[in-house]
């Protein structure tokens, strides 16, 4: 879409009425901060909503619900933006980054967050207590929205399960404009089913404005990074299926292929170069780590090993995310354990001798306290893979088209260890189809979020994401 194809404003006066019940920011194409208010983290995806509303509390999300209600208006929200998968078009964009709140209880080891708040502002509210959160390896990446998509934290995941599994309680704006207040144990069954389906549809259901989850007593970590050189891909690989096929819970890790581009966002001993980042955090001792990563330090030289002792703080070093933004495109596919077959594969696919177009591959290991729990408990995790797969394509989308062409036959060549499903927060724009979507649920699951979709969005209004369409009515 070009600045002349721009989506026709809404009614002036109906605006103007919308701006009166708003105490954010209403804003319109053309008008000043319309373009920075509208900009998501990832830069691939480019939108052109009708009206920006910029809330600053429920109230302003309640209001520009009913404003797009009225007016027959798609309804999309974004926090940071990191996983824009949807172009926001001809529809009502609502951003919550004003709504940046955040509320630790010590005694109760839980914290209360606005739907705008990142990462890093929840860690250092409850590190203070000595307590941590279930959080993403970014800093920057908005809470609700990694929740709602399960939460898989690579700090502590197998340790203490999916962050949507901590959920106390949460309140939602739905499609007609009203806030709930929900649980699993709320009076009204509709607000319970709420709570369960919310974290598995991520917005389908409507726009959570602030939630609460449970917090765990972790002061430190024995954590970082294990380098080496692509060469020794084949050795540090056959290392890593075995350091995962026996990790006790308190360890989780991922490892991922990196041949970066010599880009000031890369770390400049990165720039340029194919290497393997075995990334490590231990609910231990040194002594502990020690004694699980030796085979992985003797399968071949380290390059860098920044492997010690952290307080929880400083988490954002293990991955070290990028801290601006950039176009990227993704696809991913869950996968069991690492067979010899398997990693034959991503050596002759991936490794040092292939010409890979991604920037990024990376294998985050599952297990443990994920692997625990039902479908019952929230929609959101899959529970039975042992790794989630993640291609990573950095540029705009004529450069990227390839890579994501190139990682679907990858995916295929692995189907002897791939697994029914994906997960939630690692779905792409690439993964936006009907049968993408139905593919990261259970059928069960997925019959299930249909049903609690056409009791609270019968219109579809909250479609604007990988969409769930609501049940058709039986009658």
């Amino acid at each position: 879409m070009t600045m002349t194809d721009r989506p026709p404003a809404p009614d002036p006066l109906a605006l103007a009425d919308l701006a009166g019940a708003v105490t954010g920011v209403v804003l319109t194409p053309g008008q000043p901060g319309y373009d920075e208010e509208r900009a998501p983290f990832n830069l691939a995806l480019e939108s052109h909503p009708a009206v920006v509303v910029g809330a600053v509390d429920a109230a302003d999300v309640q209001a520009a619900v009913r404003f797009a209600r009225a007016h027959d208006l798609p309804v999309a929200v974004m926090t940071t933006g990191h996983q824009a998968s949807v172009p926001v078009d001809a529809a009502v964009l609502v951003t919550t980054r004003r709504m940046s709140d955040v509320r630790v209880d010590p005694l109760a080891a839980t914290v209360t967050v606005g739907a705008g708040v990142v990462w890093q502002q929840v860690v250092d509210a409850t590190t203070a207590y000595g307590l941590a959160p279930l959080n993403g390896s970014s800093p920057l990446v908005g809470v609700v929205g990694y929740t709602l998509g399960g939460g898989l934290s690579p700090m502590l995941g197998r340790a203490f399960g999916w962050a949507a599994d901590a959920l106390r309680s949460m309140t939602v704006v739905t499609a007609d404009g009203e806030l709930h207040e929900v649980s699993a144990h709320a009076p009204d069954p509709l607000d319970a089913d709420l709570f369960w389906g919310l974290p598995g549809a991520k917005s389908n259901l409507g726009i959570v404005t602030s939630m609460t989850f449970g917090l765990f007593p972790v002061t430190h970590l024995h954590a970082g990074g294990l380098f080496f050189a692509g060469a020794d891909l084949a050795a540090v690989l056959t290392a890593y299926a075995a350091l995962t096929a026996a990790a006790p819970d308190e360890l989780t890790t991922s490892i991922a292929l990196l041949r970066m581009p010599p880009v000031p966002f890369v770390p400049e001993f990165l720039r340029g170069t194919f290497m393997v980042h075995v990334r490590v955090s231990l609910l231990g001792t040194a002594e502990q780590a020690g004694e699980l990563l030796r085979p992985l330090r003797a399968a071949a030289p380290a390059l860098l090993d920044t492997v010690a002792d952290m307080p929880y703080a400083d988490f954002a070093s293990i991955h070290a995310d990028p801290s601006s933004p950039a176009p990227w495109r993704e696809h991913s596919a869950l996968l069991g354990p690492l067979t010899p077959g398997a990693i034959d594969t991503l050596v002759e696919v991936a490794g040092p001798d292939a010409d890979v177009p991604v920037q990024m591959l990376q294998l985050r290991h599952l297990g443990g306290a994920l692997a625990r729990g039902e479908a019952t408990t929230n929609a959101a995790a899959r529970r039975h893979a042992e790794f989630v797969l993640d291609a990573i394509a950095i540029g705009p989308v004529e450069v990227t088209g390839g890579a994501m062409s190139w990682t679907r036959g990858l995916v295929d060549r692995l189907a002897d260890v791939r697994v029914p499903g994906t997960n939630l927060n690692f779905l792409g724009a690439e993964d936006a189809s009907p049968a993408e979507v139905a593919a990261a649920h259970d059928p069960a699951v997925l019959a299930r979020l249909r049903q609690v979709k056409r009791a609270v969005d019968p219109h579809n209004t909250f479609r604007i994401n990988h969409n769930i369409t609501p049940a058709e009515d039986p009658r």
